[in-house]
């Protein structure tokens, strides 16, 4: 009765790391607004994913598989939501607006993982795929918690940090919209593959 706790890391790593609707967004944010700036968004998205985790460590997924209808047009509400967000970044300019728009806050990133269909996959391929049945719920709920946080800690900032820097270059130039439009498919292609693709 025990949590895989190195294969978790590695797996946690190869899910927090790759592009998704959440690295997109900080990187997105990172870019608008710059890393200092985007630093309480990029908070609010770590620890919005405690938001998900510990209801599924204590059983919201029996609850799924009672009404997978309801689940299912969460899912797809979640989608449409972030497809929206993907939008709104597309239409954004590097240099427009600085002295009148704020960043995103902490409350604005900690929606961000409960309406991510990538974190909830990511969230209950971490249970079923390295936590040994019998294993108290709590320890493996903590468990699971602790490593995503410290992958979140450690990669989120690397995401917005990367959006900042490619937006210094690029702000002000030609390349800008197409920087803007193209973090936009990225979210947006990871969305409906996690939708379509069985991806994680």
């Amino acid at each position: 009765m025990s949590v895989a706790i190195a294969s978790l890391a590695v797996f946690a790593v190869s899910q927090v790391g790759t592009p998704g609707p959440a690295n997109m967004a900080m990187m997105a944010t990172g870019a608008r607004f710059g890393f200092r700036a985007a630093l309480p968004f990029v908070a609010g998205v770590a620890l919005g994913k405690q938001l998900i985790i510990w209801p599924i460590g204590f059983g919201l997924m029996q609850l799924a598989e009672q009404a997978p209808l309801l689940f299912t047009l969460l899912k797809f509400a979640s989608a449409a939501y972030i497809i929206w967000l993907a939008w709104k970044v597309a239409n954004l300019r590097l240099g427009q607006g600085h002295e009148t728009e704020n960043a995103p806050g902490f409350a604005a990133g900690l929606i961000v993982h409960p309406l991510n269909p990538k974190a909830w996959a990511m969230i209950v391929g971490s249970f079923t795929a390295f936590v040994t049945p019998g294993t108290p719920t709590l320890a493996a709920t903590a468990t699971v918690a602790a490593v995503l946080l410290c992958c979140q800690a450690i990669l989120h900032p690397l995401w917005t940090l990367a959006g900042a820097g490619i937006a210094k270059t690029v702000a002000g130039t030609i390349w800008e919209k197409y920087l803007m439009w193209f973090l936009a498919t990225l979210t947006v292609a990871s969305v409906l593959f996690v939708l379509f693709g069985g991806g994680a």
